[in-house]
């Protein structure tokens, strides 16, 4: 009699949001060739995964695992991080247009000083 192996499906993505509490969302990227029109195509799914030390940050490059159902949508788990990703400010149209008109205002008051 065979000794059976369990042979987990894994993948790889980018954390997108980690807003809830143990669970990530990691978006898969896979490129696939479109049947008619021969070109490559970037698709992308999204995946919740169970993150136990809540150690992943948005944009890490994370592997899942599958495992058994942990909640209605979450049927995966981060098995590890294997880059960190670099957090990006966001900002909004107005704040941005606040920041420049203070750095105009300073250039005005130098050349006024000079």
């Amino acid at each position: 009699m065979r000794v059976m192996e369990k042979k987990h499906k894994t993948k790889f993505g980018r954390v997108v949001s980690n807003r809830m509490d143990k669970t990530v969302v990691v978006a898969v990227e896979t490129l696939r060739h479109h049947p008619l029109y021969k070109k490559t195509i970037k698709r992308a799914v999204k995946f919740k995964a169970h993150d136990e030390n809540k150690a992943c940050g948005l944009g890490d490059m994370v592997r899942i695992v599958e495992t058994r159902p942990l909640s209605r949508e979450k049927r995966w788990r981060v098995a590890e991080i294997i880059t960190k990703g670099e957090t990006v400010e966001v900002q909004s149209k107005e704040e941005v247009a606040e920041v420049q008109s203070k750095e105009e205002v300073a250039e005005v008051q130098s050349k006024e000083d000079n």
